[in-house]
């Protein structure tokens, strides 16, 4: 069930994603990739291997990790403009994960990086450059199929380092940017530097649900067990539903 989880949630997701995208445009790919579609597979895994308060701790680091993740968006969103996809993804993970190496030493409670989280992703909004409009593509047939092998890849490899990290390291390395990088590569080569933009714009903004996810978990975990990823799973479902509407529904 684990390994379904890995090679099918994610990727299912990322292409659900992509194909919204297609219809509403990149903003909305990012928004909805910004699930916590890995990290909570990764959490889950940690809760049934580990118990109720090695996860909480870890949901607790996650929301840390959500500062790095916020540092990869905006980095990808300004260095594409410059330099060609490879160049600009690896430039985002070294940043990525240096900040998660540095946030894993710096445990602070809940609240407090809840408030990191937050105060990361409405600072990164006004980090990324100014849209312009994205070219016109044609797109292959493999690209839907490519998308969903490259993400199931990042996934089992995320998930073979993590499970003998710590639970502060593995809390911090859950929202690494498995799925996010997969759908902002594609959309830099396939749309260019504005596109994405657009869908890194669209990452930040997800934050706010994949925040209410790792809180929940690490509020809950001790106190209902794994009934906390039910109530978590269900309040991100309702807060991302209701900023799609706000943002896409009008």
């Amino acid at each position: 069930m684990t390994l379904v989880l890995k090679l099918v949630l994610a990727p299912l997701l990322v292409v659900g994603s992509s194909l919204a995208g297609r219809r509403w445009g990149p903003g909305l790919t990012g928004l909805l990739v910004a699930m916590p579609v890995v990290a909570g597979p990764i959490l889950l895994i940690t809760y049934l291997e580990h118990g109720p308060a090695f996860v909480a701790r870890a949901a607790s680091a996650s929301l840390l990790g959500l500062v790095s993740l916020a540092a990869f968006a905006v980095v990808f969103a300004r260095v594409s403009r410059t330099r060609g996809w490879g160049g600009t993804l690896v430039l985002g993970w070294l940043v990525c994960l240096s900040l998660d190496l540095a946030l894993s030493f710096a445990p602070v409670p809940v609240w407090v990086a809840l408030g990191l989280a937050w105060a990361a992703a409405w600072t990164g909004t006004r980090l990324l450059p100014v849209l312009e409009e994205a070219r016109p593509v044609t797109l292959p047939w493999w690209d839907l199929p490519a998308r969903a092998v490259a993400t199931a890849g990042l996934v089992l490899v995320l998930t073979a380092a993590a499970g003998w990290l710590g639970p502060d390291l593995t809390g911090v390395l859950a929202p690494f940017p498995t799925g996010t990088s997969v759908v902002v590569v594609f959309a830099l080569v396939q749309g260019g530097s504005s596109a994405a933009a657009a869908t890194a714009r669209g990452v930040l903004r997800g934050l706010g649900g994949f925040s209410a996810f790792c809180l929940l978990v690490a509020v809950l975990a001790e106190p209902i067990g794994g009934w906390a990823f039910a109530v978590a799973v269900l309040g991100t479902g309702v807060w991302q539903f209701a900023d799609s509407c706000r943002s896409f529904g009008k």
